[in-house]
């Protein structure tokens, strides 16, 4: 009977030593590091996509790597900037610029991986030092990553012009939206005024501008605007727009009712 209580003995002292060693037992360590991908995608330059990685290294500390492919050769400063691609932004961290191998990798400490992986933002690789207004690629980060969510609204051509096209509404995130006009007829080289008015395009006298929206380029045909507000001021979700009171004009010049080339009901109507 001692013999056997010696042999638990025993065997209790070991296991008891076995969890004392590292890397033995389990350990709150060992959960793996959590981490988001944002792609991004060509601007000024095409045939240039890439992907910025967010990898929650510590409590304090996100490491922010960057991958291009098809950038030109040579080095290429990055930046963190705030609010989406769309509108531009300030920038709020300066990444390590991108190497002859396409590659970058900063650690960022002004913020956590929770916060980053909310944060109302977006990141843009430049050119170069000497180009920062040529941007290679860019991507929304966060809040502003667009969601599945979106309906699109037909624009119809307006007597002889010819000019027609739709407009996608996305969601993001956050609630806001990205409104990307699409049209086809435009005259390239040339820019075409674009609004959100209160009312239908059956209106007499046409509804009051609530929302200016980004030129639509004739080269490409293609307008991009994120909305969070009104002009008045009016916060606006993606939701909201769903059921809005709204249509979309198009202009040849000024933003004048005898000036539309191009409308379309969206929301309610």
């Amino acid at each position: 009977m001692l013999k056997t209580r010696n042999v638990y003995t025993i065997l209790t002292i070991v296991f008891v030593v076995f969890l004392l060693i590292p890397g033995s037992g389990c350990k709150k360590d060992d959960t793996p590091a959590r981490e988001t991908s944002y792609n991004l995608k060509a601007k000024d330059v095409l045939g240039v996509s890439g992907t910025a990685t967010f990898i929650e290294t510590s409590n304090t500390l996100t490491t922010i790597n960057i991958k291009l492919y098809g950038a030109p050769s040579g080095t290429h400063p990055a930046d963190l900037c705030m609010n989406s691609a769309a509108e531009g932004g300030a920038v709020i961290a300066t990444l390590n610029p991108v190497d002859a191998n396409g590659s970058s990798s900063t650690d960022v400490s002004t913020m956590t991986y929770s916060q980053l992986i909310a944060y109302d933002g977006f990141i843009k690789v430049q050119n170069s030092s000497s180009e920062p207004d040529v941007i290679l690629a860019q991507g929304d980060i966060g809040g502003n990553v667009i969601t599945a969510t979106h309906i699109t609204y037909t624009l119809d051509t307006i007597g002889a012009f010819g000019v027609s096209g739709t407009a996608l509404f996305e969601k993001r995130v956050n609630g806001n939206t990205l409104v990307t006009i699409t049209v086809t007829g435009a005259i390239a080289g040339e820019v075409f005024p674009a609004t959100i008015n209160l009312g239908s395009i059956e209106s007499v006298g046409g509804g009051p501008v609530v929302k200016l929206l980004s030129n639509v380029d004739g080269t490409t045909g293609k307008s991009f605007t994120n909305i969070r507000r009104l002009d008045s001021g009016l916060d606006i979700t993606y939701d909201n727009w769903l059921v809005y009171d709204g249509y979309i004009n198009i202009y040849q010049t000024a933003v004048e009712i005898g000036n539309i080339i191009c409308h379309g009901n969206i929301g309610s109507n």
